[in-house]
């Protein structure tokens, strides 16, 4: 949780502009997929974790690819939200059936903002956002594959 708290801003796995928790969880680069990896258990326990915790939303922000974003930006990126396609930061989570089966939710943007973040993100300016989402935030978003938005909403 320290690490998403100090990036605000994390990759799940994937490569992209920023940071990965995978490889910080092992303190080394992960070539190929980290279920394979020795530690492959001790990732996916802490990312359980913070893909559960109230101060981490889960999303599909940066180049599509599921991304933890701590709560002390989440003014920021409402603030900026128009910048991005909904579907991006539509907030994601995994429920598990009866039957035993990971489904992926989604609970669409703006609907997971809790009150307080709106207020916060009124008294922000663009610039003031976007310097706290840092860098990446001012790039060209990729968006999600087509096949990828499909999916989604299922």
């Amino acid at each position: 949780m320290a690490f998403v708290k100090k990036h605000g801003v994390v990759l799940v796995s994937a490569k992209g502009p920023v940071t990965r928790l995978t490889e910080a969880i092992v303190n080394e680069q992960i070539n190929g997929s980290w279920w394979a990896h020795p530690r492959s258990r001790d990732i996916f326990a802490i990312l359980q974790i913070v893909a559960n915790s109230k101060d981490v939303l889960v999303c599909r922000l940066v180049n599509g690819r599921v991304t933890f974003i701590h709560r002390r930006l989440w003014p920021a990126l409402v603030r900026v939200a128009p910048r991005f396609p909904a579907r991006q930061i539509a907030q994601v989570y995994e429920k598990h059936t009866t039957a035993g089966r990971h489904v992926t939710r989604e609970v669409p943007f703006p609907k997971w903002v809790p009150p307080e973040i709106s207020e916060k993100a009124k008294r922000l300016s663009e610039k003031a956002a976007l310097a706290a989402l840092g860098p990446w935030a001012l790039v060209p978003n990729k968006a999600l594959p087509r096949r990828r938005r499909m999916a989604a909403r299922r």
